[in-house]
Protein backbone atom coordinates (compact mmCIF):
# COMPACT_ATOMS: atom_id res chain seq x y z
CA UNK A 1 0.00 0.00 0.00
CA UNK A 2 1.26 3.43 -0.92
CA UNK A 3 2.00 5.46 2.30
CA UNK A 4 1.11 8.63 0.43
CA UNK A 5 -2.51 7.48 0.16
CA UNK A 6 -2.67 6.97 3.91
CA UNK A 7 -1.31 10.45 4.58
CA UNK A 8 -3.94 11.87 2.28
CA UNK A 9 -6.73 10.80 4.62
CA UNK A 10 -5.14 12.46 7.73
CA UNK A 11 -5.85 15.99 8.85
CA UNK A 12 -3.18 18.46 7.82
CA UNK A 13 -3.12 19.79 11.38
CA UNK A 14 -2.04 16.35 12.76
CA UNK A 15 0.66 15.02 10.47
CA UNK A 16 2.03 11.58 11.17
CA UNK A 17 5.55 12.77 10.45
CA UNK A 18 7.08 16.23 10.64
CA UNK A 19 7.43 17.14 6.95
CA UNK A 20 8.88 20.02 5.10
CA UNK A 21 6.76 22.07 2.67
CA UNK A 22 6.84 19.69 -0.28
CA UNK A 23 4.63 20.29 -3.31
CA UNK A 24 5.44 16.87 -4.67
CA UNK A 25 3.29 15.08 -2.11
CA UNK A 26 -0.44 14.53 -2.71
CA UNK A 27 -2.70 16.88 -0.87
CA UNK A 28 -0.61 19.97 -1.45
CA UNK A 29 2.00 21.62 0.74
CA UNK A 30 2.20 20.65 4.41
CA UNK A 31 2.24 23.15 7.22
CA UNK A 32 5.55 23.80 8.87
CA UNK A 33 5.81 22.36 12.36
CA UNK A 34 4.90 24.73 15.20
CA UNK A 35 7.92 26.37 16.78
CA UNK A 36 7.81 28.00 20.22
CA UNK A 37 9.04 31.55 20.36
CA UNK A 38 12.09 31.89 22.60
CA UNK A 39 12.78 35.21 24.26
CA UNK A 40 16.32 36.31 23.81
CA UNK A 41 18.29 36.37 27.05
CA UNK A 42 19.94 39.63 27.97
CA UNK A 43 23.64 39.71 27.47
CA UNK A 44 25.79 39.48 30.58
CA UNK A 45 27.77 42.39 29.31
CA UNK A 46 24.73 44.66 29.20
CA UNK A 47 24.66 47.24 31.94
CA UNK A 48 21.74 46.36 34.24
CA UNK A 49 21.07 47.64 37.77
CA UNK A 50 21.11 44.97 40.54
CA UNK A 51 17.75 44.08 42.10
CA UNK A 52 16.86 46.10 45.20
CA UNK A 53 17.80 44.47 48.53
CA UNK A 54 15.00 43.56 50.93
CA UNK A 55 15.59 44.51 54.56
CA UNK A 56 13.84 42.39 57.19
CA UNK A 57 13.33 43.77 60.67
CA UNK A 58 12.17 41.53 63.54
CA UNK A 59 10.88 43.18 66.68
CA UNK A 60 9.44 41.67 69.85
CA UNK A 61 5.96 42.74 70.79
CA UNK A 62 5.95 45.01 73.80
CA UNK A 63 4.25 43.48 76.81
CA UNK A 64 1.12 45.16 78.06
CA UNK A 65 1.52 46.69 81.54
CA UNK A 66 0.11 44.72 84.47
CA UNK A 67 -2.84 46.44 86.10
CA UNK A 68 -2.34 47.52 89.68
CA UNK A 69 1.47 47.67 89.52
CA UNK A 70 3.65 50.73 89.65
CA UNK A 71 5.71 51.81 86.66
CA UNK A 72 8.82 50.57 88.45
CA UNK A 73 7.35 47.10 88.99
CA UNK A 74 6.10 46.93 85.40
CA UNK A 75 9.59 47.87 84.19
CA UNK A 76 11.02 44.96 86.19
CA UNK A 77 8.34 42.56 84.93
CA UNK A 78 8.99 43.50 81.29
CA UNK A 79 12.63 42.39 81.38
CA UNK A 80 13.84 39.60 79.13
CA UNK A 81 14.16 36.47 81.23
CA UNK A 82 16.66 34.60 79.06
CA UNK A 83 19.31 34.47 81.76
CA UNK A 84 19.33 33.88 85.51
CA UNK A 85 20.25 37.40 86.75
CA UNK A 86 17.08 38.90 85.23
CA UNK A 87 14.92 36.03 86.52
CA UNK A 88 16.34 36.52 90.02
CA UNK A 89 15.60 40.25 89.95
CA UNK A 90 11.99 39.64 88.94
CA UNK A 91 11.51 36.96 91.58
CA UNK A 92 12.96 39.21 94.32
CA UNK A 93 10.64 42.03 93.31
CA UNK A 94 7.50 39.86 93.27
CA UNK A 95 8.17 37.56 96.23
CA UNK A 96 5.66 39.35 98.47
CA UNK A 97 3.10 39.73 95.66
CA UNK A 98 3.20 35.97 95.05
CA UNK A 99 2.20 35.19 98.65
CA UNK A 100 -0.88 37.42 98.26
CA UNK A 101 -2.27 35.66 95.16
CA UNK A 102 -5.89 34.59 95.39
CA UNK A 103 -5.18 30.86 95.19
CA UNK A 104 -5.85 28.08 97.67
CA UNK A 105 -2.20 26.97 97.63
CA UNK A 106 -1.23 30.34 99.08
CA UNK A 107 -4.31 31.27 101.08
CA UNK A 108 -4.51 27.90 102.89
CA UNK A 109 -0.77 27.32 103.32
CA UNK A 110 0.11 26.14 106.85
CA UNK A 111 1.94 28.62 109.05
CA UNK A 112 5.17 28.06 110.94
CA UNK A 113 6.97 26.14 108.18
CA UNK A 114 10.72 26.75 108.21
CA UNK A 115 12.29 27.54 104.83
CA UNK A 116 15.84 27.93 103.57
CA UNK A 117 17.23 28.98 100.18
CA UNK A 118 20.75 28.52 98.84
CA UNK A 119 22.82 27.91 95.71
CA UNK A 120 24.99 24.91 94.89
CA UNK A 121 27.62 24.88 92.12
CA UNK A 122 27.19 21.71 90.08
CA UNK A 123 29.89 19.77 88.23
CA UNK A 124 29.28 21.88 85.09
CA UNK A 125 29.99 25.10 86.97
CA UNK A 126 26.35 26.26 87.05
CA UNK A 127 24.75 27.87 90.09
CA UNK A 128 21.75 25.69 91.00
CA UNK A 129 19.01 27.18 93.17
CA UNK A 130 17.82 24.94 96.03
CA UNK A 131 15.13 25.37 98.66
CA UNK A 132 13.88 23.42 101.68
CA UNK A 133 10.68 23.39 103.72
CA UNK A 134 10.87 21.84 107.19
CA UNK A 135 8.12 21.17 109.76
CA UNK A 136 7.61 23.47 112.71
CA UNK A 137 10.35 23.47 115.28
CA UNK A 138 9.93 20.53 117.68
CA UNK A 139 8.04 18.34 115.17
CA UNK A 140 9.77 15.02 114.43
CA UNK A 141 10.72 14.62 110.77
CA UNK A 142 9.38 11.38 109.24
CA UNK A 143 11.31 11.44 106.00
CA UNK A 144 12.55 13.54 103.08
CA UNK A 145 10.67 14.36 99.86
CA UNK A 146 12.78 15.63 96.93
CA UNK A 147 10.88 17.40 94.16
CA UNK A 148 11.57 17.68 90.39
CA UNK A 149 9.54 20.39 88.65
CA UNK A 150 8.22 20.28 85.08
CA UNK A 151 9.12 22.18 81.92
CA UNK A 152 8.52 25.92 82.11
CA UNK A 153 7.98 25.66 85.86
CA UNK A 154 10.03 26.46 88.93
CA UNK A 155 10.22 25.17 92.48
CA UNK A 156 9.32 28.56 93.95
CA UNK A 157 5.86 29.23 92.56
CA UNK A 158 2.84 26.89 92.94
CA UNK A 159 4.95 24.16 94.51
CA UNK A 160 5.56 26.54 97.40
CA UNK A 161 2.08 25.82 98.78
CA UNK A 162 2.36 22.09 98.10
CA UNK A 163 5.71 21.86 99.85
CA UNK A 164 4.23 23.52 102.94
CA UNK A 165 1.44 20.96 102.99
CA UNK A 166 3.97 18.13 102.96
CA UNK A 167 6.03 19.83 105.65
CA UNK A 168 2.93 20.27 107.84
CA UNK A 169 2.60 16.46 107.78
CA UNK A 170 6.10 16.00 109.19
CA UNK A 171 8.19 15.68 106.03
CA UNK A 172 11.29 17.64 105.09
CA UNK A 173 10.85 18.84 101.51
CA UNK A 174 13.68 19.77 99.15
CA UNK A 175 13.51 21.15 95.64
CA UNK A 176 15.76 22.65 93.01
CA UNK A 177 15.42 24.56 89.76
CA UNK A 178 16.76 22.66 86.77
CA UNK A 179 19.55 24.37 84.78
CA UNK A 180 17.92 26.99 82.55
CA UNK A 181 14.79 27.25 84.71
CA UNK A 182 13.74 29.45 87.59
CA UNK A 183 16.66 30.94 89.49
CA UNK A 184 19.34 28.50 88.27
CA UNK A 185 21.97 29.42 85.69
CA UNK A 186 21.41 28.65 82.02
CA UNK A 187 19.47 29.88 79.00
CA UNK A 188 15.79 29.90 79.89
CA UNK A 189 14.01 26.71 78.84
CA UNK A 190 16.94 25.35 76.83
CA UNK A 191 17.84 21.68 77.39
CA UNK A 192 20.90 20.64 75.42
CA UNK A 193 20.93 17.13 76.87
CA UNK A 194 18.16 15.53 78.93
CA UNK A 195 20.67 13.34 80.77
CA UNK A 196 22.30 16.50 82.14
CA UNK A 197 19.06 17.25 84.01
CA UNK A 198 19.10 13.74 85.43
CA UNK A 199 22.76 13.95 86.44
CA UNK A 200 22.19 17.33 88.09
CA UNK A 201 19.28 15.96 90.16
CA UNK A 202 21.35 12.95 91.28
CA UNK A 203 24.27 15.22 92.17
CA UNK A 204 22.24 17.69 94.22
CA UNK A 205 20.01 15.18 96.01
CA UNK A 206 23.05 13.06 96.90
CA UNK A 207 24.26 16.09 98.86
CA UNK A 208 20.85 16.70 100.41
CA UNK A 209 20.45 13.17 101.75
CA UNK A 210 23.55 13.78 103.89
CA UNK A 211 22.01 16.79 105.62
CA UNK A 212 21.83 16.15 109.38
CA UNK A 213 18.05 16.61 109.67
CA UNK A 214 17.31 13.73 107.26
CA UNK A 215 20.34 11.48 107.54
CA UNK A 216 19.18 7.90 107.95
CA UNK A 217 15.49 8.71 107.29
CA UNK A 218 13.33 7.38 104.40
CA UNK A 219 13.74 9.40 101.24
CA UNK A 220 11.36 9.85 98.30
CA UNK A 221 11.62 11.65 94.97
CA UNK A 222 8.53 13.35 93.53
CA UNK A 223 8.33 14.39 89.87
CA UNK A 224 5.74 16.52 88.09
CA UNK A 225 5.22 16.57 84.29
CA UNK A 226 8.71 16.63 82.71
CA UNK A 227 10.05 16.18 86.22
CA UNK A 228 8.25 12.83 86.29
CA UNK A 229 10.41 11.68 83.36
CA UNK A 230 13.51 12.98 85.14
CA UNK A 231 12.42 11.12 88.28
CA UNK A 232 12.04 7.83 86.40
CA UNK A 233 15.51 8.13 84.89
CA UNK A 234 16.98 9.03 88.30
CA UNK A 235 15.34 5.91 89.74
CA UNK A 236 16.61 3.65 86.94
CA UNK A 237 20.12 5.06 87.24
CA UNK A 238 19.99 4.52 90.99
CA UNK A 239 19.00 0.88 90.52
CA UNK A 240 21.82 0.28 88.04
CA UNK A 241 24.34 1.90 90.41
CA UNK A 242 23.10 0.05 93.48
CA UNK A 243 21.72 3.21 95.12
CA UNK A 244 18.58 3.42 97.25
CA UNK A 245 15.62 5.18 95.63
CA UNK A 246 11.87 5.39 96.23
CA UNK A 247 9.54 6.87 93.62
CA UNK A 248 6.56 9.21 93.89
CA UNK A 249 6.16 10.11 90.18
CA UNK A 250 3.35 12.47 89.17
CA UNK A 251 3.38 13.09 85.43
CA UNK A 252 0.02 14.84 85.11
CA UNK A 253 -0.96 16.72 88.26
CA UNK A 254 0.55 17.88 91.49
CA UNK A 255 -2.04 16.13 93.64
CA UNK A 256 -0.70 13.48 96.02
CA UNK A 257 -2.90 12.05 98.79
CA UNK A 258 -1.12 12.69 102.07
CA UNK A 259 -2.71 9.58 103.63
CA UNK A 260 -0.98 7.49 100.97
CA UNK A 261 2.30 9.27 101.66
CA UNK A 262 2.01 8.39 105.36
CA UNK A 263 1.92 4.71 104.49
CA UNK A 264 5.17 4.76 102.52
Amino acid sequence: MDPALTLGFRSPELPLFRLRNDHSLPGGPRRAPFRRAVRARPSLSSASSPPPKTRLTVAAKKKAPIDGLSDEMNAIASQRLDFAPARRRVRAAFAEVQQQLDHCLFKLAPAGIRTEEWYETNSNGLQIFCKSWLPKAGVRIKGAVCFCHGYGDTCTFFFEGIAKRFASQGYAVYALDHPGFGLSDGLHGYISNFDELVDNVIEQYTKIKERPEVRGLPRFILGQSMGGAVTLKVHLNSLMNGMESSLLPRCVKYQMPLDHLKQL
